[in-house]
């Protein structure tokens, strides 16, 4: 008995003990530094870090998208996307979606302005993270994704390439719609909260989304020029750079410009850029002042008496010429680096994803193409081009011009200069020549390298003896599905591959949307 006693109070108190560290286990393993709650402010916060400074990047990995596109080369070694090389693409842009109706919940507890902000800035960023997905790929899951914890759809369908557009401009409807009921909220890095200037981007960006399908033109379901007439002519559009999808970065580390090289951030990289002819060339040969905004005079002809301000000290390297040739050149100081203020500055100027230049071309080729009066062409045309060079001169401090400052004068002798003229192709080919130029460390999510892709300018050199993509003797058009969909979503996945492409994922493959 008296052992059982013993016992008994043995396992009192383990039992008392148990409890009590249950009691406190939560109290003792929280982390302080760690929030315990979250808000529609936090959340917007999050996905738009997600879908801009994220996904912008820094040193080298800034300037791989402006490999593909040419405007830059790269001496360190062999680059891929500088040779044609395209790779996977990966589903990480969905991922953040997950906090759309997260955001939602949140935000219904708000007043009803402050809800309807949220709700447009949850089908904005659903837009904008769907279209960039199909553009690299063709079709992908759209009515199904995002569904796994709602819906417990963990493997979800691929839709048409054509439905996933048609969905995109209902999510932009809509967000117009939100934002023209909405007020301004919190959490907004880029606007400020700014529901006038949230809505002023969505339609711009439709507008954009509608001119992607100008090979689709003809489709009854689409409607593409009378929706592209009816958004331009009604709705509010973005009114000058101030309206810029754009960063502007602070001066701390983690925060600074991404090819900044100062105190607080180290770019080894640095070293490494050679500008391509396709920026210089255009720009020497229009005697076009943003060349001195842009890059550095070439050494060599610095040393042979050539002046900073002179255009002919400004040397293109060939984007398609063998690396052995580009490194040869960069060793003999036969080219041009980017503009020092890049480097030397924390906020050169702030990087945009898509801008209110970009607007101003997209409705220049719409009136071209008649989908808007082709009288007012020139007119769009010039405020894209007036737009990008007083986002410069305004931004630029006088000392990174090389004694070229863009002025008035200068602006309105330009304009008459390079006027739209000829036929309707060679106007296209003007405008997305501008379009180029104007995007030079700008609109990262490949735009330049898409515009090549569905209209042919700027005309890229196809070297077949550099070429890296298979045959050599084809521009690649595409990304290829992601390893993970391949192995945990395979059935769907291949329905995809095997209605669009005939069973074949390759790089090669002409989707829907350019055929």
């Amino acid at each position: 008995m008296k052992y059982i006693k013993h016992y008994i109070f043995i396992l009192g108190s383990i039992l008392l003990f148990a409890a009590s560290c249950t009691k406190n286990f939560d109290e003792i393993n929280t982390n302080p530094d760690k929030s315990t709650s979250t808000s529609a402010e936090g959340l917007a916060a999050n996905m738009l870090t997600s879908i801009t400074s994220s996904d912008i990047g820094d040193t080298k990995g800034f300037m791989q998208t402006f490999m593909l596109s040419k405007y830059i080369l790269w001496t360190e070694k062999q680059e891929g996307f500088e040779f044609n090389k395209i790779g996977r693409a990966g589903f990480g842009r969905l991922s953040v979606l997950r906090n759309v109706p997260v955001m939602m919940q949140y935000a219904n507890k708000e007043e009803d302005g402050i809800r309807n902000a949220y709700a447009g800035l949850g089908h904005f960023i659903r837009a904008w993270q769907f279209f960039q997905l199909t553009m690299q790929l063709g079709d992908i899951p759209y009515s199904e994704a995002i569904k796994g914890e709602t819906d417990g759809i963990i493997k979800p369908k691929y839709d048409l390439q054509k439905e996933v557009f048609q969905g995109i401009l209902r999510e932009l409807d809509s967000a117009n719609l939100m934002f023209a009921k909405g007020a301004d909220f919190k959490g907004d890095f880029i606007f400020k909260g700014s529901v006038d200037k949230w809505q002023r981007l969505t339609n711009s960006f439709e507008l954009h989304v509608l001119m992607q399908l100008s090979k689709k033109a003809d489709d009854p379901d689409l409607k593409v020029g009378a929706t592209f007439k009816q958004i331009a002519e009604t709705r509010p559009l973005m009114r000058d750079y101030k309206d810029n999808f754009a960063v502007t970065y602070q001066n701390s580390g983690g925060y600074c410009y991404p090819w900044s090289n100062t105190p607080v951030q180290v770019n080894s990289f640095v070293i490494y850029p050679v500008v391509s002819a396709n920026l210089i060339d255009p720009l020497k040969s229009m005697r076009d002042r943003r060349l001195f905004y842009y890059t550095e005079p070439a050494q060599s002809k610095i040393k042979a008496g050539s002046l900073p301000s002179e255009y002919n000290a400004y040397i293109g390297v060939e984007a398609a010429d063998p690396i052995a040739e580009v490194k040869s050149a960069h060793d003999d100081g036969a080219y041009c680096d980017v503009n020092k203020r890049y480097v030397e500055l924390f906020n050169p100027e702030p990087v945009g994803l898509f801008n209110y230049w970009d607007l101003q071309f997209v409705l220049a080729e719409g009136a071209v193409r008649g989908w808007l009066p082709a009288a007012s062409a020139n007119g769009y045309y010039e405020a894209g081009i007036k737009g990008s060079m007083d986002f410069l001169k305004d931004l630029t401090d006088i000392k990174y011009t090389h004694g070229m400052p863009i002025t008035d004068s200068y602006l309105t002798d330009y304009l008459n200069r390079e006027a739209l003229s000829g036929n309707n192709d060679h106007k296209i080919e003007q405008i997305i020549t501008q379009k180029y130029l104007a995007n030079f460390l700008q609109d990262v999510d490949y735009t330049a390298w898409f515009e090549n892709r569905r209209t042919g300018y700027p005309k890229f050199i196809l070297n077949p003896a550099t070429n890296l993509n298979q045959p050599n003797t084809k521009f690649p058009l595409r990304w290829l599905y992601p390893q993970d969909e391949l192995d945990h979503n395979s059935e769907n996945v291949a329905a995809a591959i095997e209605r669009q492409y005939g069973g074949n994922d390759n790089v090669n493959n002409v989707m829907w949307l350019i055929k």
